[in-house]
């Protein structure tokens, strides 16, 4: 009588097989020494505390990822368009060339582009 035989890709290994073809670029990337010693750092961190490293992963990205965001550029943007004070309504006594003689007159650089999106 035959057996069905359960092909395993890494007989005894700890890893994933998700995180499988990673372990194989670090593997590649481990022909410099630099390299090869975070590489080496890098599995033996994963064998030991997976989840300490995964956190540390996650929490990596969240730090570095928002920097390619298009949110964070359009906010950036209207932060520098919108001034930090508004003006407030005084009673013009024709001397005061710098207060806008309605708070809601244009003052500063325009959101146009805002709007045409």
């Amino acid at each position: 009588m035959r057996t069905l035989r359960l092909r395993s890709s890494g007989a005894g290994t700890t890893t994933p097989r998700v995180l499988r073809p990673l372990a194989a670029a670090a593997a590649a990337a481990a022909e410099t020494k630099m390299a090869g010693r975070l590489a080496a750092f890098l599995k033996d961190a994963w064998a030991k505390e997976p989840v300490l490293v995964a956190s540390f992963t996650i929490g990596g990205l969240a730090v570095i990822l928002p920097i390619f965001s298009p949110f964070t550029k359009y906010a950036t943007m209207i932060n520098q368009a919108t001034p930090y004070n508004y003006p407030v309504p005084l009673r013009d006594d024709g001397n005061m060339p710098d207060v806008p003689s309605h708070p809601q007159d244009p003052q500063g650089p325009s959101l146009e582009w805002l709007k045409k999106l």
